[in-house]
């Protein structure tokens, strides 16, 4: 066969491969009933990034949905104006995992007031306006980190705090809650900062941290990788071996190897809950009624119990 035969066959068989793939997709999309909007307040953070590969997961089950998805790069003014944009271009749902609460309060009450059903995950919005929350109670993990650390430290020493975003929900409940679970010790906060649940920022707080302080005893950080920031900068400074490390999240990559590996001495799980979004997106949009709140189950993992798939949080 001449060489320009050969050119033109391939690119025959390019184009239909192709048109195959187009018609497909095409095919895909005619056979989608209730189109469905999810506003990610951010994909800089390995737990978030996980909560669309949850929610993408369980929709790509289901033929009959199509999920749209937008990155709010953490800006809740755009994130505001995702939510404007899904109303007006008339989805069936949104999803939304909120950066702020406050700000995005105003556009998750007009949608759902104009009958668009809004599922709130993981941070919570102000007031009742939105269909139904899902999250697991941030309060009750801070709450039982705190108690964690006070039988690991027999009560005493001087920690750390590295706290999430502190205008958003979980930030604040996972820091009044490890309050309450150190309430009565003799554990001191040396040093606090808001590090916005990133991990560089983590490593320069706690860079500060270990100038001032010769003496710290554990790190409380909101999430993972606020914690492995943390054991970075202690890493750099020489002084890991002096110092625990606590966190949240709890992800299978990420937090529960930072458990097995003993970087951490334990991450507290807080599940995406992407999956239980979409099932129960699929609810509502076929008229059946489903709880306004949905509490989503948590567990602790240290290296001794990981292989073990954690161990629940008590009720």
């Amino acid at each position: 066969m001449k060489t320009g035969t050969k050119a033109l066959t391939w690119a025959a068989g390019c184009a239909l491969t192709l048109l195959s793939a187009n018609l497909g997709r095409a095919a895909d999309a005619a056979a989608a009933k209730w189109t469905v909007g999810m506003s990610q307040c951010n994909l800089g953070e390995p737990w978030r990034v996980q909560m669309n590969a949850d929610v993408k997961r369980e929709a790509d089950k289901h033929a009959e949905l199509k999920v749209v998805y937008k990155d709010a790069q953490n800006d809740s003014l755009r994130q505001a104006s995702h939510v404007e944009e899904f109303v007006r271009a008339g989805v069936n749902l949104i999803i939304i995992s909120p950066k702020e609460a406050a700000p995005l309060t105003p556009p998750v009450a007009a949608a759902f007031k104009k009958g668009i059903p809004v599922i709130v995950l993981d941070r919570r919005v102000l007031g009742q306006d939105y269909t139904c929350f899902i999250g697991a109670d941030n309060k009750k993990i801070g709450r039982a980190a705190g108690r964690y650390i006070v039988t690991l430290l027999g009560g005493k020493g001087n920690l750390v705090e590295l706290k999430g975003l502190m205008t958003s929900t979980p930030g604040q409940d996972r820091h009044s809650g490890f309050v309450e679970g150190i309430k009565g010790s003799g554990l001191q906060v040396l040093f606090e900062a808001d590090m916005k649940w990133l991990e560089p920022n983590a490593r320069t707080e706690m860079e500060s941290a270990l100038a001032r302080f010769k003496q710290i005893d554990l790190v409380y950080a909101h999430n993972d990788p606020g914690a492995h920031g943390a054991y970075l900068a202690a890493k750099a400074a020489g002084r890991e071996q002096q110092i625990k490390f606590v966190g949240i999240d709890a992800l299978p990559h990420e937090g529960q190897v930072y458990a097995k590996q003993g970087l951490l001495a334990a991450s507290f799980e807080y599940p995406t809950g992407g999956r239980e979004a979409i099932e129960n997106a699929l609810e509502i949009l076929a008229g059946k009624p489903v709880q306004k709140e949905i509490t989503l189950r948590s567990r602790v993992f240290t290296a001794a119990n990981v292989d073990k798939g954690g161990e629940w949080l008590e009720d």
